[in-house]
């Protein structure tokens, strides 16, 4: 498994201006978007042992992550 963060201008690269126009203009998709990063950075932190937490924990975490990336691309999409 890829400790790699899934930073959002990695997964969308060609998205990167609409999420940036988005997070200006649309109060729900920035809490999304800053949403993502917090869990991201949990996740990130949880696989390579910096804050180290149980598997089912990590496993949730990532699940919350998934849905979070989800809804981004939703409005992605729009």
């Amino acid at each position: 498994m890829s400790h790699t963060p899934h930073e959002l201008a990695e997964e969308f690269p060609d998205h990167v201006e609409k999420m940036s126009a988005l997070k200006q203009s649309d109060a729900h998709f920035a809490k999304l978007f800053d949403s993502y990063h917090e869990v991201n950075r949990t996740v990130h932190r949880a696989e390579t042992n910096v804050e180290p937490v149980d598997s089912l924990t990590e496993t949730e975490l990532r699940k919350k992550r998934g849905a979070l990336k989800d809804q981004i691309w939703s409005y992605l999409q729009a």
